[in-house]
């Protein structure tokens, strides 16, 4: 495992980190995500992702308990705010009162003192963003959370709240948590350019494209049972890209990967990485053995014509506007 600066910051993260956002509490029972963690952690990766929203909180519960017992320091814990997490108008968003209540339930359930890193996991179009940061700060300064980061913000939203953070005195944010793929390629005009300006580093989700880019799923035949394009939790995600004329494109990545001697997933994770600007590539798994596979990819170095071989593969398929990075108009919820 190699091992990156997150951002601009001194935090070094395992350039591949494990995440549980549709796994831990829903997908894959308590004792296969255990089994997943520890694989995790044999792997040596130390960057643990994870959100208060996901599995209705369960998440939190259980990678706390699945870490019970790893010394502290040893490890990163990152979570996020912003999504509902319980039924009442001020139980979403990123307001003085959501934010504070959510660190105490986050930490409650991860079994923790502080987070490494606390996310804004949307922009929120409600709150002034001073209360946001301030708050961040504040949280900072009572040593509940290390650094301060976002999700899915664009590129004039990291702007302001970087101005904002430098006119009033607050910790920066020193991360940013996209989409990103060989097939998703969003943030690359805008964000991506100014985060490297500013110092702050990003820790890509869906490198595999929810399994798209492990070439399981054929154009012209149904997924495969018990795959995350038939799991109700993950299935909505995964629609935009179960397309045959994607999967045909995908299929094309084969070759690719066999002369490399790679697996599709290890190819794609491995692609995300060599953007110099991504400090961490978050993993999923259902078993331990996916996580074995996936984390071969770091290290591996893809050449200029590996790189033009694979655009040429995929073609036009691929998303490239950055107005796709967006959140919600008003918070969700009541």
């Amino acid at each position: 495992m190699q091992y990156r600066h997150l951002g601009r910051s001194g935090l070094k993260v395992s350039e591949i980190s494990y995440g549980n956002w549709i796994t831990h509490g829903s997908q894959v029972e308590e004792d296969a995500a255990k089994e997943c963690v520890r694989a995790a952690l044999d792997a040596d990766i130390t960057t643990f992702d994870t959100a208060d929203v996901y599995a209705a909180t369960k998440a939190e519960e259980v990678l706390g308990r699945a870490l019970k017992g790893v010394r502290r320091e040893s490890v990163e814990i990152f979570t996020k705010v912003y999504w509902p997490t319980g039924p009442g108008p001020n139980n979403a968003g990123l307001s003085r009162k959501h934010i504070t209540e959510s660190i105490h339930g986050s930490l409650r359930r991860l079994q923790t003192d502080y987070v490494d890193l606390y996310q804004a996991h949307r922009y929120d179009y409600e709150t002034p963003l001073e209360e946001t940061l301030k708050t961040f700060d504040d949280l900072v300064r009572q040593g509940k959370v290390l650094y301060v980061g976002v999700s899915e913000w664009t590129a004039s939203q990291i702007a302001d709240a970087l101005k904002i953070a430098d006119e009033m005195g607050f910790d920066r944010l020193i991360s940013n948590q996209p989409q990103y793929s060989m097939l998703w390629r969003v943030i690359e005009a805008e964000i991506v350019p100014l985060c490297e300006k500013e110092g702050v580093g990003q820790i890509v989700w869906s490198p595999i494209a929810q399994g798209i880019l492990t070439g399981k799923y054929l154009p012209g035949q149904a997924p495969p049972a018990g795959s995350r394009a038939t799991d109700p939790s993950g299935s909505g995600f995964i629609s935009r890209f179960m397309d045959d004329d994607v999967l045909s494109r995908v299929q094309e990545l084969k070759p690719i990967a066999a002369d490399l001697g790679l697996s599709m997933a290890q190819l794609a994770v491995a692609w995300v990485l060599q953007n110099p600007n991504v400090s961490s590539a978050i993993i999923g798994a259902t078993r331990p053995e996916q996580v074995a596979d996936n984390v071969k990819a770091s290290g591996v170095k893809l050449d200029a014509e590996v790189m033009s071989k694979i655009d040429s593969a995929l073609g036009a398929i691929v998303e490239r506007d950055p107005a796709k990075t967006q959140s919600p108009p008003s918070r969700p919820g009541r």
